[in-house]
């Protein structure tokens, strides 16, 4: 099969594989469509927990079925699936406490396992979700939306009537939809890329340039802020603009070793909350329902749709202008 791959750390590579068989347990997925995330680079990196390799990275991929092993009942050749990826022990106390996400062990298709950047991948049976007649490039997204969902599980039923997302990537313009989708009234993406604004406002979301004088007027005046950058600075300064009762999640991926200021007066004072989460929490099913209700908006989050040679070059450093979600399109 054809794949992508990663031989050893900082090295990438395309070419042909082995074709995998399905054990015990397993189905074989025909990819049809995976997306590159952040960690991908960080896996190739030899950044990102214990990777091991040679490996195929790859963990936001859907297909369809093309071989099923044994002991696998109620999935049939053919199916139309998206991959659950993350692997837990099943023991830990997070996972007892049904926080799988969290386990001490935590593995993953593309980071422990090989996974979505290949013609074929062997998945557990109990990690593909049916997707229907979804679009597979759409239910790529799933993982990706998954990870919002957890992001937002922690507010449970507070009220957020303004919410303001800094960073209008992939992952930040899948909060605002989400966020939109649960009837905030009022969802404002800031950043500094013009091109990642008018597509925040070409999907009903209302965009501000930062470091603009119409960033100082939202001061403590927002229900929700949402770090989507990875910038500790901007991590620094969500307060600023959460009012009273309000909270502050950091979502976006910052530097392990980065450290910020904050004012436990304030917190107290203000009964703020300031919470940060991690991946996603099987809850791939809920994703995809997430999906549907935000609909064709959610196209405007993949930007291209790249062959396996080309996705290679994408992950060994080559920039490509105005892009958002990139995904390999088989």
């Amino acid at each position: 099969m054809k794949a992508v791959w990663f031989p050893s750390p900082n090295d990438v590579s395309v070419g042909t594989l082995p074709d995998p068989d399905p054990g015990r347990g397993e189905v074989l997925v025909r990819v049809k469509a995976s997306g590159i995330c952040h960690t991908d680079i960080e896996v190739m990196r030899g950044n990102y927990g214990t990777s091991t390799y040679p490996i195929v990275p790859g963990h936001e991929f859907a297909g369809e079925i093309a071989e099923i092993g044994k002991d696998v009942s109620g999935i049939s050749i053919g199916d139309r699936v998206v991959v659950d990826p993350n692997l837990q022990c099943g023991n830990c106390r997070p996972c007892l406490r049904g926080w799988a996400h969290l386990c001490e062990h935590l593995g993953a298709y593309g980071v422990t396992v090989n996974g979505g950047f290949a013609e074929y991948c062997t998945v557990c049976a109990g990690a593909v979700h049916a997707i229907g007649d979804m679009g597979f490039s759409e239910a790529a997204l799933a993982e990706p939306m998954g990870c919002v969902l957890n992001g937002l599980s922690p507010l449970q039923d507070q009220i957020v009537e303004r919410a303001i997302i800094f960073g209008t990537g992939p992952m930040g313009l899948l909060m605002g939809l989400t966020l939109k989708s649960r009837g905030t009234a009022e969802v404002i993406m800031v950043d500094r890329l013009e091109d990642r604004l008018g597509r925040a406002e070409s999907v009903g979301l209302r965009a501000i340039e930062s470091d603009t004088g119409e960033m100082a007027r939202l001061s403590r005046s927002c229900d929700l802020a949402v770090d989507a950058t990875g910038v500790p600075d901007v991590v620094e300064k969500l307060p600023e603009y959460v009012g009273n009762g309000g909270a502050a999640l950091v979502f976006g991926v910052c530097p392990s070793d980065a450290r910020i200021a904050v004012s436990p007066f304030e917190i107290f004072r203000r009964q703020l909350s300031l919470f940060g989460t991690h991946s996603l929490n099987h809850n791939i099913p809920d994703a995809l329902e997430v999906l549907k209700v935000v609909g064709a908006a959610v196209q405007e989050v993949v930007s291209h749709q790249l062959p396996f040679e080309e996705i290679a070059t994408v992950m060994g450093g080559r920039h490509l202008p105005g892009s958002m979600k990139i995904q390999m399109a088989v």
